[in-house]
This record gives C-alpha cells, sequence and structure tokens, in this order.
C-alpha cells in the first residue's frame, strides 16, 4: 500500500481481510501477469489508491448500504487488445452481478464510483460449491439403484449369451481342445514332423471319454491349428511385403481363401462320412483340429523358400506333406473303422472299403491345399 500512497494503518480483521480479497478477485489487472494492463504502472496505483479509501472508510465504522453497484475498474475504458474476459474467478471481467439476499453478504457505498462487497462467502469460494451427492456418489440411493439394476441386465446378458451358443457348440467342450502344456506341444510338433518313429497311436480313454490333450499326446487339438494359422497369415504378410506385393486387401484375402478353403473341407468330410454311414466319435472339432495340421508343414516351406528358394520350399513341402500323410492315416484309420475293429472282422466288404478310401482321400487331399496355399508366396 506504502507503493500506492497510502499511509492509514490498518486495524486487519477478517472483513477487512475480505475487503482486500474481494477487490483483487474483481481486478485481475492487479496480479495477473498475463494481461498487458498488468505492465501499466500508473492504472495499478490508482486502483490501490482507490483500495485505500475503500479500507479507511471501513476501519472508521462508516455504514455500508446493501445496493447494486459497478465495481470500480479504474479505467476509462476497456483494453482494446484485450480479446477474452477473464473468467477464471467466475465473473467476466468487468461484470459484476449483484447478491443474493442472505447468500453472498452485502454491498456498500464505500468509494467515488462503486461499492464494496463485505461478509458471507466470498464469490470465488462459491463458484467451487459442488452438491454432496457428486462429491460423494455412492451415498446416492439413485446411484445403488442404477448400479443394481446394471449388475442385473449384465448377469441376464450373460446367461442369454451362454444359453445361445450352447445351441451350436458347448463352450466346455472346446476348452477340451485347448487343455495343452508345453510339453505336448513340444511332442505334438514332432510327431506331424516325423510320424514314422511314433509307435502307439492309441487314444487314452477314462470313463469313455477322452483324456485331455495335454495327458496324451494323441488327442487331437486346437491350440496348435490355430497358431499355426495366425503365424501362416503373419508369414504370407511378410513373403508379400518382400516381393512388393504386400496390402492389406491382398492379405485379406489369403486369409479369408485360407479359412473358406479350411471350412469347405470340413463341410465336405462331415458330408463323406454320413453318405458312408460311418459310425465314430469324430466330432467336428476333430475334423478342423486334423484339418489345422497342415499350416504347420506350410509354415516350415515357406520359410525354407524364402530364406533358400524354391528349390528348398519344393523339398520341404515333399517332406511335410508325406509326413501329414503318414500322420493322418495313422491316426484317423483308428476313428473311421473303430467299429469294424471292434467286431473282430475286418472283412473286404464294400463299406469297409468306402471307409478306408475316406480315410487316405482326407489324408492325401491335405498336400494339395498345401500346395494351393503357399505356392504363390514363394518365387
Amino acid at each position: 500500500m506504502a507503493d500506492a500512497g497510502c499511509s492509514t494503518v490498518f486495524d486487519w480483521t477478517v472483513e477487512l481481510e475480505n475487503v482486500v480479497i474481494d477487490f483483487f478477485a474483481e481486478n485481475p489487472r492487479l496480479w495477473n501477469h498475463r494481461r498487458k494492463d498488468y505492465y501499466t504502472r500508473e492504472k495499478r496505483a490508482q486502483l490501490l489508491k482507490y483500495l485505500c479509501a475503500q479500507l479507511s472508510t471501513y476501519q472508521q465504522g462508516s455504514k455500508l448500504t446493501a445496493s447494486k453497484r459497478k465495481p470500480y475498474t479504474g479505467l476509462e475504458s476497456e483494453d482494446p487488445n484485450q480479446l477474452f474476459d477473464d473468467t477464471s474467478f467466475g465473473t467476466p471481467y468487468g461484470v459484476s452481478q449483484p447478491p443474493q439476499p442472505g447468500h453472498w453478504g452485502s454491498w456498500g457505498h464505500g468509494g467515488p464510483t462503486g461499492n464494496v462487497y463485505v461478509g458471507g462467502p466470498r464469490p470465488s469460494e462459491q463458484a467451487f460449491n459442488v452438491p454432496a451427492f457428486l462429491s460423494d456418489p455412492m451415498t446416492n440411493p439413485m446411484t445403488n439403484m442404477a448400479m443394481a439394476y446394471g449388475s442385473t441386465l449384465a448377469s441376464q446378458g450373460k446367461e442369454a449369451m451362454e444359453k445361445n451358443i450352447d445351441k451350436y457348440m458347448s463352450v466346455n467342450k472346446l476348452k477340451y481342445y485347448f487343455a495343452v502344456d508345453t510339453v505336448y506341444v513340444g511332442k505334438k510338433l514332432g510327431i506331424l514332423l516325423f510320424p514314422f518313429m511314433h509307435k502307439d497311436w492309441e487314444i487314452c480313454y477314462e470313463k469313455d471319454t477322452s483324456v485331455a490333450p495335454r495327458a496324451d499326446v494323441n488327442a487331437p487339438d486346437l491350440y496348435i491349428p490355430c497358431m499355426a494359422f495366425i503365424t501362416y497369415i503373419l508369414l504370407s504378410g511378410i513373403a508379400l511385403g518382400m516381393q512388393n506385393r504386400f496390402s492389406p486387401e491382398v492379405l485379406g484375402i489369403q486369409a479369408s481363401s485360407a479359412l473358406i478353403w479350411l471350412v469347405i473341407e470340413t463341410l465336405a468330410v462331415l458330408l463323406s462320412l454320413y453318405i458312408v454311414t460311418v459310425r465314430t466319435d469324430l466330432t467336428t472339432f476333430d475334423l478342423v483340429a486334423y484339418a489345422g495340421y497342415k499350416y504347420v508343414g506350410m509354415i516350415l516351406s515357406i520359410t525354407t523358400g524364402l530364406l533358400f528358394g524354391s528349390r528348398a520350399y519344393y523339398g520341404m513341402l515333399a517332406w511335410c506333406s508325406f509326413a501329414l500323410i503318414w500322420f493322418l492315416i495313422r491316426t484317423l484309420r483308428l476313428k473311421i473303422l473303430a467299429d469294424v475293429a471292434a467286431e473282430g472282422c475286418m472283412v473286404h466288404s464294400g463299406k469297409n472299403q468306402l471307409r478306408m478310401y475316406l480315410t487316405a482321400a482326407v489324408a492325401c487331399v491335405q498336400p494339395l491345399f498345401m500346395y494351393w496355399l503357399s505356392y504363390q508366396l514363394v518365387r
């Protein structure tokens, strides 16, 4: 205050401090260094002189009468360079609002052109008052009701989804095909690549149900086919990029073709089993698993071709194709010819020959799909 020419010694009280705080809140040019008029010393000194006069009047015990007022700004006109109003304290720059009775205190005469706000919560404090139900939403009964209703809807939706899924496939049966571990995956890959070294092809059963794949290496699984299919798509993208033919559309066509051929192959085998009237425990998931094992050989063939050329690709493709044929014949003949073997009469009848032909056809068609889906990736 001394810099503004005010020599009065004030007896500071809470009311007097409120007067000072509200005056600075209404005149941000006194403290906001981002305003251009903050650096105008004459205007700031004029405001501080006015504040000193207000404080002196209030301290002398003058009665302050409530009335509407326009806060003193100490300026003849607004700053022409001011683009936006300062609303950091809830009230636009240069604009005042009349007090609410019994809410913000009172306004009193105290200066040449305006009034001074005295008592009550300050406008800057009033702007940040938050309703109780917003500060603690969990205490609001409507919030608890909405949460309870939402959880009920979620549980009902989950039950409905599970019922609809169970109409077409059993989730528990699907989990069975992914019950694998690292040991199983390693052994299974070895059998797929070197089936000639494997001796025991019988599938283990427990209470008329086959055991989980991690407990029986001969059991079919969907983990290896799924991972091999995803790896095949990624490897296709790499191969297309090396040939400067990559685009999202081409990669999408490659993935769609592989998936569509897998579906067609599975449906064809199911139809053939129905026509031949084979009584077998082969499920749709089993057929998808056996058909998906070819992606393992395709991955090795494509990788070999990218690293060592087309001749190496054809050599690896021939090996993987022969190994897959051997694996499928040894595995599927126990499934398709299971009822005949159980009766102990391997008679060369027409139906038995059809079953053997079907087994050989399913195995021998795999190399054709392997070549068709991979040859264009190695050039």
